[in-house]
């Protein structure tokens, strides 16, 4: 297997503030990228280093990108709700093994890489513009520099991140559109994640009580579409996606591959997948096995992650997380090499 880099990095978004109001938006993010033959590297775990989480995979930390004849595609990654940049690594380091700079975001307030802001679980749409930002910055990098193809940028993203990558297609969000779908389905959803329980009993206070929060709410509609963005992989698409509006996903021309498990429950194929497939003029869809559920596109769990946190860690008997993240990965190579 092919050596893959790996490096780290924060910057500031100046242009919008934090969610206390009282600095810039901090932009952390992960790089994974063809690295030189012979990099020292070696298994990269999440979590306590006495008890570790996750396996995220092998890599060379700091190593020098591959030279290469052409420039090197790009995949902007987004996690999921709560997550962080790693936790979509095992996407990141095979996708740097077939050659590509995949970049990836802790979204602020939304990443377990800080504490949780009920903020950065609502306003959906600051997830967009941080993989922009993260790309522009990743190609002023004089590691990087000149050897991006920005003439071939692709976007993948898990749950939350499915909406993501589908903002940055040009999807348009409504939250009143939202919050109508949700109030019909909200009780085979909850009130909000794992995370948040409450999450969406909260949404008043802070409109009356949080200036940076209402700004936001007020963006929501906003178009986020980068053209730079030839085509997007969709893994398991979270509920969010029903607030985009019908309209905005039609025009979207170019290819989307959705993956999602038909035994998924916090976001079911029925009600995210399927209609996100429906809706698109150039889509399809992939539903795997029927005890496939939601966090099977999370880095495979270490026995401290199964122990800990069953729930996301376990799959059900019979469902093998390394064979799915082998075939989502083959899936995206085949999606963006034909785009």
């Amino acid at each position: 297997m092919p050596s893959v880099g790996f490096q780290q990095g924060q910057f500031e978004d100046e242009g919008r503030p934090n969610w206390d109001g009282n600095g810039p938006r901090p932009i952390r993010y992960c790089v994974w990228y063809p690295a030189e033959d012979g990099s020292p590297g070696g298994l990269m775990d999440i979590g306590p280093p006495e008890a570790p989480l996750f396996h995220m995979g092998e890599i060379a930390p700091d190593a020098p990108l591959a030279e290469a004849i052409n420039p090197y595609p790009v995949v902007l990654l987004s996690h999921g709700t709560g997550g962080n940049a790693e936790g979509i690594g095992w996407l990141g380091c095979r996708l740097a093994a077939r050659g590509y700079v995949a970049i990836a975001v802790s979204h602020h307030g939304n990443t377990v890489a800080e504490p949780y802001r009920a903020e950065g679980f609502l306003c959906w749409w600051e997830r967009a513009p941080d993989l922009v930002l993260a790309l522009d910055h990743a190609a002023e990098q004089r590691a990087f520099a000149e050897q991006l193809n920005k003439g071939r940028v692709y976007s993948a993203g898990f749950s939350l991140g499915a909406y993501t990558v589908m903002a940055l297609l040009g999807a348009r969000t409504d939250t009143n559109l939202f919050r109508t779908w949700y109030d019909r389905h909200g009780d085979r959803l909850g009130k909000g994640p794992r995370e948040f329980p409450d999450l969406t009993d909260r949404i008043d206070d802070l409109l009356k009580d949080s200036p940076v929060f209402r700004e936001s709410w007020d963006r929501a509609g906003d178009d986020y579409q980068d053209n730079r963005i030839h085509a997007a992989l969709a893994l398991s698409p979270a509920p969010t996606v029903r607030g985009f509006t019908e309209d905005s996903l039609a025009a979207i021309t170019r290819p989307v591959t959705i993956i999602c498990g038909r035994d998924d429950k916090e976001a079911p194929h029925d009600l995210c997948a399927a209609w996100l497939n429906d809706t698109l003029s150039n889509s399809n869809l992939l539903l795997l096995g029927e005890t496939v559920g939601h966090y099977v596109f999370l880095n495979e769990a270490l026995p401290a992650g199964i122990a800990e946190m069953p729930d996301i860690c376990v799959d059900a008997e019979g469902v093998n997380r390394h064979a799915i993240h082998n075939q989502a990965a083959l899936m995206a190579d085949f999606l963006f090499s034909a785009n």
